[in-house]
């Protein structure tokens, strides 16, 4: 079965097409999101297709489209991690920050913590479509992870993971995070 994360995407009343190439069984269902005014999204998909394609036909880009189309873009998509001598493949919509200590850099998961042989530029390169950003000089938060933010002392700024976890956005990166997540 596809989920919703695995289908098609199209934003601000323009067409923009995902493709996957994979067979699928058919289904449909309705999808609400919260925002100043409901919205309701019907998904079908459809069996018998040699591409997956998703469009999205919307009123107006909202952050919810946008995190919509962003996850179906990156479905598919994993990163590579080792932990106790094994290679896991890692779904980028799991992992919930990056970390570089002692120039070594770490994939952080809810449950675990995996090793990239990847250097945080590069992670910042290969996500920057996606809902990645810089929030330091050691770490590239998932924006989609975030749960809560309060400001601190000095233009920083505490974000609050769905896990518990609390990362400090640092002054030089305060600005652009901001941009980013909407915030003036």
């Amino acid at each position: 079965m596809l989920f919703a994360y695995d289908t098609l995407i199209c934003v601000s009343g323009s067409t923009c097409v995902f493709k996957k190439p994979s067979c699928i069984e058919l289904t449909s269902f309705a999808i609400i999101i919260e925002s100043e005014r409901r919205v309701g999204m019907k998904v079908t998909i459809e069996e018998g297709h040699r591409d997956v394609e998703a469009i999205i036909r919307c009123f107006e880009e909202t952050d919810e489209i946008r995190g919509i189309a962003s996850l179906l873009q990156s479905s598919g998509k994993k990163l590579t991690g080792t932990k106790d001598g094994k290679t896991f493949l890692i779904e980028r919509r799991d992992v919930l920050y990056f970390e570089t200590v002692d120039k070594r850099c770490f994939i952080y998961t809810a449950g675990d913590v995996y090793e990239t042989s990847l250097r945080l530029f590069e992670i910042e390169e290969l996500l920057a479509e996606y809902n990645f950003i810089r929030i330091s000089k050691s770490q590239i938060a998932n924006i989609m992870k975030i749960v809560s933010l309060c400001p601190e002392f000095g233009s920083r700024i505490e974000a609050v993971l769905q896990n518990g976890e609390k990362l400090i956005v640092s002054r030089q990166y305060s600005k652009s995070f901001k941009e980013r997540i909407g915030l003036k």
